[in-house]
């Protein structure tokens, strides 16, 4: 069984971290009613969606994948690149507990989940504004007893590795060249994005169906012909926040 672990939108989200994108009014009811459809799409695409209670104080909390990774032997809780972003992980730890063992990433590592990408037994971990060298170090040497290979991979012009590329099938990612170099993923088929939807490389795949904006149709048509199972959600407001259809949720096997 899939399980998804969600976090209800906070009031406050109008408060998130931003980097990249100027502040615009974001609509805490749209933002909800927009997550809200998006945990159905995970309940349609196979999992059975775990909600927590909304945080009023954690602005950025709905974005529940940064606080941790979570493979089948154990879920890593990551020390968030944001200061703000850090009083998260309590909440997280004490859901994370029911379902697997816990490691966590400790000062001065940061780590953000966003920036780490698993196929298998390697996870690619961007070089960001919110995870350092020592981050990724924590994780390869927490992990390599498990038989994991933790890669650091650079990025640019965007907020979190998982902003420029995302697996989309078993041997295929989807990416925006102009932010990570494919080269990074030998053996995979690289499907760039639509050239005029620059910030459409964030895909959720949930067994065998594509969870994405619905922002994006240029892209959606690539991955259709490809042969790729789309599902689409709305998710614009959410996105004014820095958040993407990964952000969202952390999909693990019970």
């Amino acid at each position: 069984m899939l399980v998804a672990i969600t976090r209800k939108v906070s009031p406050s989200i109008a408060r998130c971290e931003l980097t990249h994108l100027s502040r615009s009014g974001i609509d805490p009811v749209r933002a909800a009613s927009q997550h809200e459809t998006y945990c159905q799409a995970l309940g349609e695409a196979g999992c059975q969606v775990v909600s927590m209670p909304a945080e009023p104080e954690l602005p950025d909390s709905v974005f529940v994948e940064d606080g941790a990774v979570v493979l089948d032997e154990i879920a890593v809780l990551t020390r968030p690149g944001a200061l703000s972003r850090r009083p998260e992980i309590p909440a997280l730890r004490a859901e994370l507990e029911r379902y697997r063992p816990i490691a966590e990433i400790t000062a001065p590592g940061t780590l953000d989940g966003g920036d780490v990408l698993q196929s298998g037994r390697t996870l690619w971990v961007g070089q960001s504004g919110r995870s350092n060298g020592e981050g990724i170090r924590q994780l390869g040497e927490i992990l390599n007893r498990f038989g994991y290979v933790v890669i650091a991979v650079d990025i640019q012009g965007c907020l979190h590795l998982k902003t420029a590329v995302t697996r989309i099938g078993p041997e295929t990612m989807l990416l925006n060249p102009a932010m990570v170099d494919g080269n990074h993923f030998p053996g995979f088929r690289c499907l760039e994005v639509d050239p005029g939807e620059p910030m459409a490389a964030n895909a959720l795949l949930v067994r065998e169906t594509v969870i994405y904006p619905e922002a994006f149709p240029g892209t959606r048509r690539r991955m259709e012909q490809a042969g790729i199972q789309v599902l689409t959600v709305p998710a614009d407001e959410l996105a004014r926040a820095e958040g993407g259809v990964t952000c969202c949720s952390i999909v693990l096997s019970e």
